[in-house]
């Protein structure tokens, strides 16, 4: 049957096609045929002629097979007053954003797979947002709050589409979307992926997001180069407004992948954390913590290990890898228990809490309190980082939110401390103090104090030293004093006057995590007291 723009009412009496189908159903198939990637054969091949795959085939690989409830399938772009019906039909189908219920990783967790999904459509008006896309997405999200469903937003597109038409508009402010999108979070976990292109409106949906996954050749940024000429700030290419590469160092990406299947498949895996337990995974031979950290206490060590060695046997995923990295954060499970990781890694930095490893943590914290995930938190610092270069960071403040952010949490806190626990910058790794925890242990390699142990002999003791004349013998005696606080600062010395819970073998620790976490139960809903994810 033909589409035209004036769609002919059916005329009283049963009508049959010549296949015995009655009319109206036949209309509605054949529209809804149209709403499909094989009608615009031509769209699609472009597509994957640049790499890359439509809103529906990232939607299908995403969600458990039959499960996508659409809406809003039959919308159109607002563009009836300079374009054909007949052509918007064929070429804005779902005006551009292919939006629904479905379930994901439905044979892991059943009921508890049920999310939302959106995935706005780049080969329809490049993914731009249309007049009755907002409207979807204002539905949707209301959807969202009130079903409590977990999301996932494809969010590749050109922000704002000033070409629609149908209805009267001066500034569009008054649009509710990004309100709606904002008010979601801490209340359901959400998660943009980002492939090719993504600015302005589409990229505040990605920011918004608690997690962002990005591919390779994305680029993200608040400003297209249409929006970027438009200010005075002169040409750019559309791939360097905020190359992905950039956004993976600076902190926005929180996961970078290849291209979209793996974007697809580390959502599906990222969305798992936060739908439940799972059967406990393989076990990890325990016995190499026990030559984790080098005995040599100066010796840098990767902290990835460590965590993955804990963890379920491939359950770790690292977050914000090349930001700060001397501190680690991962999502993970023990024992089938989806959990938080955060840990220093003392490669960079020494493993001391700069301004971008507070933030980093901090957030992470945020998310894991949001969503019901306890806490595990490896420690190995020098402190809070210090010097005039660090200050100019804005250190006092940014530090500070890392302390802020553990004094807060609602969720169980597990500390380990693998070897220095010095300072401010240890409280702020286990919350605030050694007892904030439900558990506070050490590994025998560990040792404890107010600052770095030959920095607190000097300054303690400055007079003393400087009155030894030669040098090599003042520096012998500054090794001695810090051999003797070293002695005096080791955890044994410390769980004797019970500033710490225990000492263990590093063999026990996963066991002994895994038995706190039991002890403390399933999370405490804390309904009244929701609190959001803060962007940064």
């Amino acid at each position: 049957m033909a589409v035209s723009g004036n769609i002919p009412s059916v005329p009283d009496g049963d009508q049959t096609s010549d296949a015995g189908e009655r009319e109206d159903l036949a209309e509605v198939l054949a529209r809804r045929a149209l709403t499909e990637d094989a009608a615009r054969s031509d769209a699609v091949e472009r597509r994957h002629d640049g790499g890359g795959r439509t809103a529906r085939e990232n939607v299908a690989d995403l969600v458990d097979p039959g499960s996508f409830v659409e809406y809003g399938r039959f919308a159109i772009a607002a563009q009836r007053g300079r374009r054909e019906v007949e052509d918007l039909i064929a070429r804005t189908p779902a005006d551009g954003l292919v939006a629904g219920t479905a379930c994901v990783n439905g044979d892991l967790f059943g009921e508890r797979g049920a999310c939302a999904v959106l995935s706005y459509d780049y080969t329809v008006l490049a993914g731009t947002q249309g007049a009755l896309g907002h409207r979807k997405k204002d539905r949707l999200f209301e959807l969202i709050e009130r079903m409590r469903l977990p999301t996932v937003f494809f969010a590749e597109g050109g922000g704002g589409r000033p070409g629609d038409t149908d209805y009267p508009v001066v500034s569009a402010l008054d649009t509710r979307a990004f309100a709606l999108w904002a008010k979601l979070s801490g209340l359901v976990p959400r998660i943009a992926v980002v492939a090719g292109r993504c600015f302005a409106g589409n990229a505040t949906i990605a920011g918004c997001s608690d997690l962002i996954v990005a591919t390779e050749n994305a680029s993200l940024g608040m400003g297209g180069p249409a929006m970027i000429e438009g200010g005075g700030l002169g040409r750019v290419d559309p791939d360097e407004v905020g190359p992905a590469a950039m956004q993976a160092a600076n902190g926005v990406v929180d996961l970078l992948v290849a291209d979209e299947a793996a974007a697809t498949a580390a959502t599906k895996r990222l969305l798992a954390y936060f739908q439940g337990a799972t059967p406990p995974g393989a076990e990890p031979d325990q016995a190499a913590l026990r030559d984790a950290v080098p005995e040599r206490e100066r010796r840098a060590y990767a902290a990835k290990p460590i965590v993955e060695t804990l963890a379920d046997e491939g359950s770790a995923t690292f977050l914000r890898e090349r930001f700060a990295p001397e501190m680690v954060t991962a999502l993970a499970r023990i024992e089938g228990r989806p959990l938080g990781l955060i840990a220093n890694d003392t490669q960079h930095m020494a493993g001391a809490i700069t301004s971008d490893a507070a933030d980093k943590a901090a957030r992470f914290l945020q998310l894991c309190d949001a969503f019901g995930l306890p806490v595990v938190s490896l420690v190995d610092t020098p402190g809070m980082m210090v010097g005039p270069e660090a200050e100019a960071t804005g250190l006092v403040r940014h530090t500070s939110r890392l302390l802020l952010a553990g004094a807060a949490l609602r969720v169980p806190l597990v500390a380990v401390i693998l070897r220095r626990g010095y300072g401010l910058g240890a409280q702020a790794m286990v919350g605030g103090s050694m007892h904030e925890p439900l558990l506070t242990v050490a590994w025998p390699s560990a040792h404890l104090g107010p600052m770095g142990l030959e920095g607190a002999v000097k300054l303690a003791l400055r007079k003393e030293l400087e009155a030894i004349a030669d040098a090599e013998e003042r520096e012998r005696r500054v090794r001695e004093l810090t051999a003797a606080a070293e002695e005096n600062a080791k955890a044994l010395n410390a769980a004797t006057l019970f500033e710490i819970d225990d000492v263990i073998d590093p063999a026990e620790t996963r066991a002994l995590i895994a038995a706190t976490l039991a002890a403390a139960g399933p999370p405490q809903s804390d309904a009244g007291a929701r609190r959001f994810v803060d962007a940064w």
